[in-house]
C-alpha cells in the first residue's frame, strides 16, 4: 500500500499528519460511541465489568506506544509514556472530585458511569480547545514556556495547600456558580427520572438533578484543562502527543472510576506526589525556556521526567498504603 507507507516513511515529523489526526479522530468517536452503547441502559457497574474495560482502555495506550515506537522512533514513544502517566496520575486525582460530586448531587448507582461519560466528553472537548490555545501560545515564541511553567507551580503551591486541608474540602457545590445560574434559569425536578436531562412538566420544561450533576462536572473539566495541559507541554510540545495523551487518560476514566472506587479515599498523599510532579515539570518548562535565552542553562530529559514522575507516583502510593495500615492497626 504506497500511501500507508508515505504516510510512515517520513519519519517523527509525520507524528502529527493530518491523516494521523483524522484516524485519531475517527477512532476516538469510535470509542466514545462504544461507550454510550454501554451506558445506554443504566444499571449499577459491577467490579468484573469495571475491571475488564480498565484492562482494555489501558491496552490501548500501550498499543498506541508500541506503535509509534515503530514506525517513529523512541523520542516520539517516550513522550507519548511520559505525557500519559503525567495525565492518567492526574485523572486519579479528578476521579477523586467526580467521586464527590455524585455524592453530592446523590446520583443513583444506575447512573453515575453516564455522567462520567459526559464528564468525559466534556473534558475532551475543552481539552482540545486547550492544546490548540497552547499550540498557538508556543508558536508564538519561547516566553510561552515561561508562562507555561509559573501555572505549574502555583497550580502546585495550590494542589499542596489542598492536600494539608484534605480532600473533604475541596469541593462546594453549592457554590459553583454553574449551578446556582441553572436552578435560576430553569427549574429543577425534586428526583431523578432515568437518565433524561430534561423533562416537561405542567407545560414547561425543567431539569433534572442529572442535568445538574452533568454541569457541575462540566465546571471541573475547566479547572482540570487549565492544570493538565500545560503538564503535558511540559513533555512534548508536539500538539498530536498532547491531545492522544489526554484522550488515552480521560477514556478509560469511566471504568476505572468504579475499580478505584473504595481504594480513592486511602490514597491520602496522592495529592502530595501531585503537587511535587507539577511544580518539576514546571520549573522543566522553566529551564526549558531559560535554555532558549541562555544555552548554557541545562535542559531535563523527558526519560529522566519519566523516571521521577513514576518515582513520586510509587512513593507516595506506598505511603499512603503504608499510613492506612497503622491507623488501621490503631484503631484495632
Amino acid at each position: 500500500m504506497p500511501g500507508t507507507t508515505a504516510l510512515f516513511a517520513a519519519g517523527p515529523e509525520t507524528v502529527g499528519s493530518p491523516r494521523m489526526w483524522a484516524i485519531t479522530v475517527a477512532v476516538l468517536a469510535v470509542l466514545l460511541l462504544l461507550d454510550f452503547l454501554v451506558t445506554r441502559r443504566p444499571h449499577e457497574v459491577r467490579m468484573r465489568e469495571a475491571v475488564g474495560w480498565s484492562v482494555f482502555y489501558l491496552a490501548l495506550p500501550l498499543t498506541f506506544g508500541i506503535f509509534l515506537w515503530a514506525w517513529f522512533g523512541s523520542t516520539a514513544a517516550v513522550e507519548f509514556f511520559t505525557g500519559y502517566v503525567v495525565e492518567k496520575s492526574l485523572s486519579v486525582d479528578n476521579l477523586f472530585v467526580f467521586m464527590l460530586l455524585l455524592a453530592a448531587f446523590a446520583v443513583p448507582a444506575a447512573l453515575a458511569q453516564r455522567v462520567l461519560l459526559y464528564g468525559i466528553v466534556g473534558a475532551l472537548l475543552l481539552r482540545a480547545v486547550f492544546i490548540a490555545l497552547g499550540a498557538a501560545a508556543l508558536r508564538s515564541g519561547t516566553w510561552a514556556f515561561l508562562l507555561f511553567g509559573a501555572i505549574l507551580v502555583v497550580t502546585a503551591v495550590k494542589v499542596f495547600r489542598s492536600a494539608l486541608r484534605g480532600h473533604e474540602q475541596e469541593t462546594d457545590v453549592s457554590a459553583m456558580r454553574s449551578t446556582r445560574l441553572l436552578r435560576r434559569v430553569m427549574p429543577v425536578t425534586d428526583d431523578y427520572r432515568g437518565s433524561r436531562l430534561v423533562v416537561r412538566e405542567g407545560g414547561r420544561y425543567a431539569l433534572t438533578p442529572l442535568a445538574l450533576a452533568v454541569v457541575a462536572v462540566f465546571a471541573t473539566d475547566i479547572v482540570f484543562a487549565v492544570d493538565s495541559v500545560p503538564a503535558v507541554y511540559g513533555v512534548t510540545e508536539d500538539p498530536f502527543i498532547v491531545f492522544t495523551t489526554n484522550a488515552f487518560a480521560l477514556l478509560g476514566l469511566r471504568a476505572l472510576y468504579f475499580v478505584l472506587r473504595g481504594a480513592l479515599t486511602r490514597l491520602r498523599h496522592l495529592n502530595h506526589g501531585l503537587a511535587l510532579i507539577l511544580a518539576f515539570i514546571g520549573i522543566k518548562l522553566v529551564l526549558h525556556w531559560a535554555h532558549g535565552v541562555w544555552p548554557q542553562v541545562p535542559e531535563i530529559p523527558t526519560l529522566a521526567s519519566l523516571g521521577v514522575i513514576v518515582v513520586v507516583l510509587v512513593t507516595v502510593t506506598l505511603t499512603s498504603l503504608r499510613a492506612d495500615q497503622r491507623d488501621r492497626l490503631r484503631g484495632s
